[in-house]
């Protein structure tokens, strides 16, 4: 396999030599189909992710600019490439069990760009390595910068609106100015904008520029400027309905001044790329050159088709993994009960706390509680809230970690986030870290009319295993499931009135240290009771 073929001059004839690394490419797209139909549908689900349509069709493109360079290559496979493959398709089965999409479509699109240099070598690679590497941007991916993005928005309007002299008050995501109620929203977060900027400015500064220097400066711009077009467009945007009466900018218009803003900006910068653009070599001179420099017998295409052939039975075999831990489970799911009473001091109360309701969607079963308390000293009883959510065998739309869960949603939901953190407490003999985030309802911030909650909340994953991170929820899961045990996990959200003064958070601090502190084994123990029935399946 290490002998070199000669592809000869003639693009016919090369193009027949190229066929094995091609139909492994085809087998591949069909072994893993659902993690492409996943893709496919992350593009249509998100605007976000729309431009990722062109992105095959590009590369493709780019490969053809070198069909000529290609014909005068030798072709060496690499076997010892098949050590990456095998990582590439260990972490496509860690992100299959996980419900990682992530993991899996750049799984997929790492084994895409590494059946070039186990089949054909690396003078075929290094030719091709742009076009490969740009396929990394069919990955739907960038949706976790939302919130930071959010944040920074919010922090440079507010900031630019001081400066200008505009009053503000501002609770988590919404200000108030004299001139109205404003709030950043996913879509001002400016992550279509920041993912599009650098998928252009990569394509463009590989087209325009030989100097890697001048490459990297500009990818580096196109990944600035829109952060900071974006800030400055969310500023005049609220100056607008701010000066205007809020006839401007706001609805409709509110996106149309934004994408014209954007287009603007993006022009201008490529406007001003161009004038240090570099003459770029025939797409074929570096080639020539380095197939000139290189020399071997000419062979047979043998090499080419047993790298092949490997390659597709390992990804045979990783399917096979992935069934033989994916056997269905026929006996049918118990619904989630929480406890009606937690030792003899918590006790279910009769009436609704508030009308919010968790933003985590999926679940097999949820259920809800209410327990009110007499605490020594006080004269007003406490109220905890407590909502649970426990996922199984778990999928695309029903998954415990993804992005679309979340204590509110902005675009659904009145409720806003104001402040978050963490919060450490000794409970079910463990000491914890929990999420903390301050929630008021609808009305104007700063009302003392809209209802305030203080939540605290964190993932179960089995046993006595919690945690507050992401990351680690889904490597747990992941490690169940190659453990061949089931995914049982959950969501635990404890919440109470916060009320309006630092006295109020206190108190509500107090009643949910009091009950997770205490109870916390409690109310995971009906989720320990449904993880063995599944266990014992």
């Amino acid at each position: 396999m290490s002998a070199v073929i000669s592809t000869g001059a003639r693009p016919s004839h090369a193009a027949l030599r190229l066929l094995p690394g091609v139909l492994v490419i085809a087998c591949l797209l069909l072994l893993f189909r659902g993690t492409v139909a996943e893709m496919l549908a992350a593009y249509d689900r998100s605007e976000t992710f729309a431009h990722a349509y062109l992105v095959p069709p590009i590369s493709l493109w780019l490969i053809w600019r070198q069909r000529f360079a290609l014909a005068h290559l030798p072709l060496r496979p690499q076997p010892w490439i098949f050590a990456a493959i095998a990582a590439a398709c260990f972490l496509w089965l860690v992100g299959e069990l996980a419900v990682v999409n992530a993991a899996t479509q750049f799984a997929l699109v790492s084994l895409i760009i590494l059946t070039v240099p186990a089949v054909y070598g690396f003078a075929v690679t290094g030719i091709l390595l742009f076009p490969l590497l740009f396929l990394y941007f069919s990955v739907p991916i960038g949706l976790f910068l939302v919130p930071l993005m959010m944040e920074q928005t919010a922090d440079f309007t507010v900031m630019a609106l001081q400066i200008t002299g505009i009053p503000v008050y501002r609770e988590g995501l919404q200000f108030v100015i004299p001139s109205g109620n404003w709030s950043v929203v996913e879509a001002c977060s400016g992550v279509r904008y920041l993912i599009a900027s650098f998928m252009v400015g990569t394509l463009f500064a590989y087209l325009n520029y030989t100097s890697w220097k001048r490459r990297l400066l500009f990818v580096l711009v196109s990944i600035a400027v829109p952060v900071v077009a974006n800030w400055l467009r969310a500023y005049m945007i609220v100056m607008l309905g701010h000066l205007s009466g809020n006839r401007l900018a706001v609805g409709v218009d509110h996106l149309i001044y934004g994408w014209v803003f954007f287009g603007l900006v993006i022009g201008v910068m490529f406007m001003i790329g161009a004038k240090w653009s570099q003459p770029n070599d025939p797409p074929d001179a570096a080639a020539a050159a380095l197939a000139s420099a290189s020399s071997g017998a000419a062979g047979t295409a043998a090499p080419l088709w047993a790298s092949g052939a490997a390659i597709v039975a390992v990804l045979i075999g990783v399917q096979g993994v992935l069934w033989m831990l994916e056997r269905p489970r026929a006996d049918p799911l118990l619904p989630l009960k929480l406890p009606t009473q937690l030792g003899n001091d918590w006790l279910e109360g009769s009436q609704a706390m508030t009308d919010w309701v968790p933003a985590f969607g999926g679940a097999r079963s949820a259920d809800s509680r209410v327990y009110v308390a007499q605490a020594k000293g006080v004269t007003e009883p406490q109220t905890v809230g407590v909502w649970s959510g426990h996922y199984r065998e778990q999928g695309r739309l029903n998954k415990l970690v993804t992005s679309s869960n979340s204590l509110s949603r902005v675009e659904e939901s009145q409720w806003a986030q104001v402040t978050s953190g963490t919060q450490r407490i000794t409970a079910a003999g463990q000491d914890l870290v929990l999420r903390k985030t301050l929630m008021r309802g609808p009305g104007v911030p700063g009302s003392p009319s809209a209802q305030r909650l203080l939540v605290w909340h964190t993932y179960w994953l089995g046993g006595d295993t919690y945690t507050a991170s992401d990351v680690r929820a889904k490597l747990m899961l992941a490690l169940q499931r190659l453990s061949g045990r089931t995914d049982d996990s959950a969501v635990l959200i404890f919440y109470a009135p916060a009320g309006h003064t630092a006295k109020g958070l206190e108190d509500a601090e107090s009643a949910l240290r009091r009950l997770v502190g205490t109870h916390l084994g409690a109310v995971t123990a009906p989720l320990k009771a449904l993880e063995a029935g599944g266990q014992a399946r």
